[in-house]
């Protein structure tokens, strides 16, 4: 795969994918600012780009603002129904980046399209989930000499890699993105928020108000979610292992049950943990006829399909990403984008505004590895509070709002110990 310069659907496609792109971009105000400084500068010169993420129209501006700063890119996707089509084309013929992603391409492509991403020998990895970082750990460790650090999109890909630290297994520094604030405060709880909500919908046109709602997770996700399901109308449960972010959900007002009670009741499920498994053959077994069963997780192990897949006496495809499972006392279940990313399969994932911080970090944490790899240890690492920061005031700047600075007073009042009362 690798000798190939490029593995898209159709190429004819691209003149549509170079207007989506044009689309998100105007959308994106603070990563267009980075790309116009990158061209000049040039801080990423010389340096090879392996990527494996979602393949949208908003990643695109991200390949152009790496390239504009003289990266060597290669870009695989980092999930098999997430590409839309002809961004890739898009990116092949009218940007000149080399890329490897079909939409609903099968298991022994995804990989060797990853591989392609591997053998491209990057100095810097940008993953959405570790898979790169995974490859070349498990099976290429022989291609990680070249590499400086690399840098990770999700809480999936961050918990992954920080497992790998522990282990002491980590070949090269990576930096955090995910947990950057001006990512996971926004880009998990604003953009997973909508997004997922835009594919359910998409994917079965349900009325979601007055509709009992499952959503496994109270994380950054599972909070942007529920509050988007409560804003339709839905009757919102919460599932949680964590007591603190189970009280959270609590106060956030909604009701708070373990899987077995929520198999019970809801007719949705959509799950946002991270985890293996969440629902299981006993959940299953629980549900309603009809109930409705979904992820937004990054992998697609959050519901265990064969399970599903084994109580069914009868299964067919009923609308594009719905899957009937009929079980032997007839009851239905249904599972939404074969519980991938409902999100990016059923619809086109986050807004480009909000992608915009997330793949502003991701540029300025490749610039960060160029100039201070050298005295950066075989860790995860947080991006720096100062990236962090400018990116806030550039969004804040691009949405004409304006805010006060402290007078020299007031900083003095928060830097004493002896003003009391």
């Amino acid at each position: 795969m690798s000798t190939s310069p490029h593995h898209v659907k159709d190429e004819s496609l691209a003149a549509q994918g170079a207007l989506r792109i044009e689309w998100a971009d105007m959308q994106m105000p603070v990563l267009a600012s980075i790309r116009q400084r990158f061209a000049t500068e040039q801080p990423l010169k010389g340096a090879r780009v392996g990527a494996c993420l979602h393949v949208t129209s908003e990643t695109a501006n991200l390949m152009r603002t790496l390239k504009a700063g003289g990266a060597d890119i290669v870009l695989c996707a980092s999930n098999p129904l997430s590409t839309q089509d002809d961004v890739a084309a898009a990116l092949v013929k009218e940007y000149g980046v080399r890329t490897y992603a079909i939409k609903g391409e099968d298991d022994a492509t995804y990989y060797d399209h990853i591989n392609a991403c591997v053998d491209h020998r990057p100095h810097i990895t940008m993953d959405d989930g570790a898979d790169v970082i995974g490859v070349l750990h498990a099976e290429r460790p022989d291609m990680a000499s070249d590499i400086i650090g690399g840098t990770e999109e999700t809480t999936t890909g961050v918990i992954r890699l920080k497992a790998l630290e522990a282990e002491g297994g980590l070949m090269f520094p990576v930096m955090a993105v995910n947990d950057a604030n001006t990512k996971h405060m926004f880009d998990n709880r604003y953009g997973t928020g909508q997004s997922t909500l835009d594919g359910v919908i998409r994917a079965t046109n349900i009325l979601i108000a007055g509709t009992v709602v499952c959503v496994a997770g109270y994380g950054w996700c599972g909070r942007g979610l529920a509050m988007r399901l409560k804003g339709h109308g839905a009757d919102v449960v919460v599932l949680e292992v964590d007591p603190l972010r189970a009280l959270e959900a609590v106060m956030d007002g909604f009701r708070v049950m373990t899987v077995a009670e929520a198999a019970k009741v809801a007719r949705l499920f959509i799950t946002a943990t991270g985890d293996i498994h969440v629902l299981r053959k006993e959940h299953f077994e629980a549900m309603q006829d009809g109930a409705i069963v979904c992820n937004t997780g990054h992998f697609n192990v959050e519901i265990d399909i064969p399970a599903l897949e084994a109580l069914a006496v009868k299964r067919r495809t009923i609308r594009e990403y719905v899957e009937e499972f009929t079980l032997a006392d007839g009851r239905r279940i249904y599972l939404l984008a074969e519980g991938r990313l409902v999100n990016l399969s059923a619809a086109e994932g986050h807004p480009a505004s909000v992608m915009d911080m997330s793949f502003a970090n991701q540029a300025l944490s490749a610039e960060y590895l160029v100039g201070h790899h050298a005295e950066l240890q075989k860790k995860v690492y947080v991006v720096p509070a100062e990236i962090d920061a400018e990116i806030a005031r550039l969004k804040l700047a691009t949405m004409k709002v304006a805010i006060d600075t402290l007078t020299a007073e007031q900083a003095a009042y928060l830097a004493s110990w002896n003003q009391g009362t």
